[in-house]
């Protein structure tokens, strides 16, 4: 400025521009090299006023900036996957270290644009193409089978544990604000279909469970998700929380049901009815479930279909749950919280204090690889020994187990309800191959939307269409697409132009 009022007081004003430009090309343009050489040595130092100095010299040079922002872009990337590897095997075991790791360096680099570069948007660029490819791609995702899933299966487990009932729960102000930064990160995934999958399995969980801390959080978080990625993405969300609506209004229609038919149901039953096509659980197969409880379920079963002819119910009894009071041989009182599998396990010992694993089987008719995980769990809570097994990989048809008549514990509500092991391996590939199937369907209505709007297309510049659509969703294959293409063919949705082999028409 002081060297502008100089050239206005000294000089005829037709010599400010080509003296401020052979300044500029003597000053600045010379030193570019060496500048780039220094700016990466204060980026490593974090010397933000020296930054800014240095932002300020080459802007005023019109291709100046175009460097600066390479080198800010790689050394982000590189700080990046420095932050991610630094945790070790913990980051692919605890989703939280994981994801604040990531917002960690976002936020020193998002606050460093802001300031020392002006939030110029070529840089604010350069920290997105930066964001976007080391949390795609780190060293938790390499050590993965599935390398593209672990981030959005990550944030996903951390969207879980933030919206799960727990001591730790923060205050609702503070959920949402953690809620917005876990957005941040989301932004920046490349597959959000499979966040999507895992998210959808876990809210269904807490939905189920009555595990969720809170509604407003949970409203708050589909609402973003949604303005993100748009109605159909969280569709699914939204009619899993009707359906929970619809439940609470149809158990109270059930109890007053039995009021009015003076119907005393022997123990405290409740039942959520949820739509097939909204929830992601699969069938297991059926079970005999215990006489305690077969009434209950035949009563609610018999009022249902009452109500809605043409419906059928199909118990989802892995899923469900109760308690079961144990009164102790040393006269304690304990409240079991209980999976209806191990209900069922424990209502057996009511008859005698031993059974083999194989009259426990005949007698539940619980698949035997799931009741052997069943009894290990009861085994581990202490309610069960064996003389002949000491855990569950030593549990054979013939071997003898016996009720623990010993049984203390310093509580008098127990949660033995822990998660199975095959449960969780098998909910894990459930999710995988429904990721597959959606990402198949996916593509298809996409060629198809396309095809119909463009009537006649070459075979890349369908695939490039194709893969612009989806690439806000995922990333898709040009195999899976090819694959896709053919299916379509066979469904005879499109056709092969004659003597045009790479040329598609779409059929009306």
């Amino acid at each position: 400025m002081e060297e502008q009022r100089r050239v206005q007081s000294y000089l005829h004003e037709s010599t400010e521009d080509p003296l401020t430009k052979r300044c500029e090309t003597v000053l600045i343009e010379r030193y570019l090299e060496q500048f780039y050489s220094e700016f990466r040595n204060l980026l490593t130092d974090d010397k933000q006023d020296d930054l800014a100095r240095m932002y300020q010299l080459v802007s005023r040079l019109s291709n100046g900036l175009g460097e600066l922002k390479k080198i800010l872009e790689a050394h982000i990337q590189q700080q990046g996957l420095a932050a991610v590897e630094k945790l070790g095997d913990d980051a692919s075991t605890d989703p939280k270290l994981f994801v604040q790791a990531i917002l960690d360096i976002y936020r020193k680099y998002h606050a460093l644009v802001m300031t020392a570069f002006n939030n110029d948007s070529g840089f604010v660029t350069s920290l997105d193409k930066a964001c976007g490819r080391f949390i795609n791609d780190n060293a938790v995702t390499k050590s993965s089978k599935s390398a593209s899933s672990k981030s959005p299966e990550l944030l996903a487990k951390y969207c879980d544990i933030l919206l799960k009932k727990s001591s730790k729960n923060p205050e609702e102000n503070e959920l949402e604000d953690t809620l917005n930064q876990v957005m941040i990160v989301f932004k920046y995934l490349e597959e959000k279909d499979v966040f999507q999958n895992f998210y959808t399995r876990m809210l269904a969980r807490r939905l189920v469970q009555g595990l969720s801390a809170s509604d407003d959080a949970e409203a708050f978080m589909i609402s973003k998700l949604k303005q993100a990625c748009g109605f159909e993405y969280t569709s699914k969300l939204q009619r899993m929380y009707q359906d929970m609506g619809v439940s609470k209004d149809l158990s109270e229609q059930f109890r007053e049901h039995l009021k009015q038919s003076n119907i005393v149901l022997d123990i405290d039953f409740t039942a959520q009815v949820l739509s097939s096509g909204s929830w992601p659980f699969p069938v297991q197969p059926a079970f005999n479930i215990p006489p305690e409880l077969e009434r209950c379920v035949q009563r609610f079963t018999d009022f249902y279909t009452g109500r809605h002819s043409g419906r059928k119910l199909t118990w989802l009894y892995h899923l469900s749950r109760g308690d079961v009071i144990y009164h102790a041989a040393s006269g304690s009182r304990y409240v079991l919280q209980s999976s209806t599998y191990q209900i069922s396990v424990l209502l057996l010992f009511n008859q005698s204090t031993q059974f083999t694993v194989g009259e426990m089987q005949e007698q539940t008719q619980i698949k035997l690889d799931t009741l052997v995980q069943v009894l290990g769990i009861l085994f581990k809570s202490r309610l069960l020994c064996s003389d002949e097994a000491v855990s569950e990989n030593d549990l054979q048809p013939k071997t003898v187990v016996k009720l623990y008549l010993d049984y203390k514990n310093k509580k008098l509500r127990v949660n033995i309800n822990a998660p199975m092991k095959s449960e969780v391996k098998k909910e894990q590939e459930s999710t995988e191959k429904h990721i597959e199937e959606d990402r198949k369907i996916l593509i298809q209505a996409a060629i198809v939307r396309i095809m119909k709007m463009r009537k006649r297309l070459k075979h890349q510049q369908l695939i490039s269409e194709v893969l612009a659509q989806l690439s806000p969703r995922f990333s898709p294959k040009v195999p899976m697409i090819k694959k896709c293409i053919d299916i379509l063919i066979e469904k005879e949705y499109l056709e092969r132009v004659e003597n045009e082999k790479d040329t598609y028409q779409y059929l009306a």
